[in-house]
């Protein structure tokens, strides 16, 4: 799932979850449980990164997995679609897109219905963040693009993937 906050990755998750028999990772979900209405930083890469290696555990078990958070980043898109091809697994990436507007109502609703799933984001934020985001290409979004080599000073994805996701909160 790609795609910014309130654009309906969670949603679609869950439907791929009940209709591909799939383990469902929600970080949004964890931090939660672990830190109530705390959203700290620090705990952020370390949860995506365990969830990430629970799906990849997953996988060589032959299970369907949906990782269900923003993976902003071309480079988080590619490291995961290495670690799926390294395992002989198929990747389906599915990218969510709002405009700022239904976004903001979106959130503003689930603020009020459902606030125990959600913290408070600003306009800014939000607009700071569709910044930030690399939008998925047609060739990374249907599989026909092939994964990029790892960034310069990682000899693998592997070895990117470690460093980006740590193990750890510092």
């Amino acid at each position: 799932m790609v795609g910014l906050p309130c654009t309906g990755k969670t949603t679609a998750a869950r439907r791929i979850e009940s209709e591909h028999r799939a383990l469902r990772l929600t970080k949004d979900e964890w931090v939660k449980a672990l830190y109530g209405q705390e959203n700290p930083p620090s705990a952020q890469d370390v949860i995506e990164g365990r969830l990430i290696q629970v799906g990849l555990r997953a996988l060589e078990l032959g299970n369907n997995v949906v990782i269900d958070y923003g993976l902003w980043s071309r480079d988080e898109r590619s490291a995961l679609r290495q670690a799926a091809a390294d395992l002989g697994a198929r990747v389906e990436m599915h990218y969510f897109e709002l405009t700022p507007t239904e976004q903001r109502v979106r959130l503003d609703r689930r603020q009020a219905e459902a606030p125990h799933t959600t913290w408070p984001m600003s306009d800014a934020e939000l607009a700071e963040w569709a910044d930030a985001i690399d939008i998925p290409t047609p060739g990374e979004l249907d599989g026909s693009e092939p994964v990029d080599d790892a960034p310069v000073g990682f000899a693998t994805w592997d070895e990117w993937r470690h460093h980006r996701w740590p193990p750890s909160v510092s």
